[in-house]
């Protein structure tokens, strides 16, 4: 089967899920004898992704961003395109202030949305040009509904089914102001029209989307998301030193200030004076001033040397801070659609300890490989952290499920099959419509 992935990227600036997710997912389909073509928007993809170098950035988020703020530069000559999709442009735009965040790019949102209508309708007449000469796909996949603008032209001009994930749209859309927060769920409902399937990544956010989407049971898929446990060392976290870590992108948003005050609450008594706080995941130029105050938030409470700032975390830098960490925390403020680290922390043998919001306690349920807390503060954090670490057996157990629970729940060549299946299932009932079998 060959198989279109449309992908928007990060730039490789912070530990992007939803873009880890799509990559592992094009992996196991590969992996499976599939052809899959990734087309990256806005930004580039990951630092390790080797396969996408003769493949243009479409929707280079530099050029859109100046044409939908500057109506005249949409006349600009190709070479000024050209010279702002460069890739040292894009990696730039990627650690800019806000360039992550929907607050000031709520037209930009509808504009993309309304497709062919909007003002990067050329930008869409180039991709699907692109895709039409260089591709020659069964089925189409899209990241996310924020991408819904790109599904008519799509499939006007390529004619093979639209599938689009869903992922974590309610958290770009629930921050703007409300007159666009609106017309962008509206949007979103209208344009859902021209996809045959949505797949949530987890039952929770599936009755999130149907909900706000008004989108009919028949179109929804729940697909988890996954990774391939043996890409991942398992080492029991009764064997390793006590450190906590926090794996995602240094933000408000994901509550690392939460961590923070946590592990400081933590680190008053005794029993805890070994424990280390393990932070990774990268950062934008909005989260800067926020890190340095947190920062010094530690240095005045006197714990600088107990908290090791990973700053790889990608590749093997990310398998050290797997190494190094005995249980972990996102303690995401609004929860989260799944969270791609999850899987990733548990394949290591790296108990969880989350908020019981959105998708969290799905997941904790499924894997048996960590524990909820409720409310979403500190000392909740901490109460919880501090079970774990003073019995070494529990540890050791919610170890072993942690990395159980990837084997069986969320096993990336499990749910890559059942990807494989609604594709298939889609292209079987358009050949079926096409020789008028009811």
């Amino acid at each position: 089967m060959n198989i279109l992935q449309i992908i928007p990227g990060s730039g490789g600036s912070f530990y992007c899920g939803n873009c880890l997710r799509d990559s592992k997912y094009v992996d196991a389909l590969r992996k499976e004898g599939h052809q899959v073509v990734k087309i990256p928007m806005y930004l580039p993809l990951f630092s390790d992704e080797r396969d996408i170098t003769d493949i243009p950035v479409f929707y280079g988020a530099v050029s859109i961003y100046l044409k939908q703020m500057v109506p005249f530069l949409r006349k600009a000559p190709a070479w000024f395109d050209k010279l702002l999709n460069t890739r040292p442009v894009l990696k730039m735009a990627a650690n800019m202030a806000g360039s992550t965040n929907a607050k000031g790019l709520e037209e930009m949102t509808v504009s993309m949305l309304l497709g062919e209508e909007g003002k990067q309708n050329e930008e869409l007449e180039r991709m699907v040009d692109w895709i039409a000469a260089h591709c020659k796909p069964d089925i189409i996949h899209i990241s996310n509904a924020l991408l819904l603008g790109l599904a008519r032209r799509l499939r006007e001009r390529i004619s093979v089914p639209i599938v689009c994930s869903l992922q974590d749209e309610d958290v770009w859309v629930d921050v703007m102001k409300p007159s666009y927060r609106k017309e962008v769920w509206k949007l979103m409902k209208e344009k859902a029209v021209d996809v045959d399937a949505f797949i949530a990544v987890s039952h929770y956010y599936a009755g999130v989307m149907k909900d706000r989407m008004e989108l009919p049971d028949r179109k929804v898929f729940p697909i988890y998301l996954g990774v391939d446990p043996g890409d991942y060392e398992f080492i029991p976290s009764s064997s390793k030193p006590r450190n906590i870590g926090y794996l995602s992108r240094l933000c408000v948003e994901n509550g690392f200030d939460i961590v923070v005050d946590a592990f400081l609450l933590l680190k008053r008594e005794d029993e805890f004076h070994d424990v280390k706080l393990i932070v990774t995941g990268g950062y934008t130029g909005a989260d800067h001033r926020f890190i340095k105050k947190l920062k010094r938030r530690i240095a005045r409470a006197g714990f600088t040397g107990s908290v090791d700032f990973h700053e790889e975390f990608e590749g093997e830098g990310r398998k050290l801070f797997f190494r190094k960490t005995a249980i972990a925390s996102v303690p995401v403020r609004k929860g989260e659609a799944f969270g791609m680290y999850l899987p990733e922390l548990m394949a290591a043998g790296i108990p969880i300890v989350q908020p019981a919001l959105g998708a969290f306690p799905e997941i904790v349920r499924l894997s048996e490989g960590g524990r909820v807390y409720s409310p979403n503060t500190p000392g909740e954090l901490a109460s919880a952290w501090a079970t774990l670490l003073r019995d070494r057996s529990l540890l050791k157990k919610l170890s072993l499920s942690a990395r159980k629970g990837v084997e069986t729940s969320f096993n990336i060549h499990v749910h890559a099959g059942e990807m494989v299946n609604v594709y298939k299932k889609l292209i079987a009932g358009r050949s079926d419509d096409a020789s008028g079998v009811d």
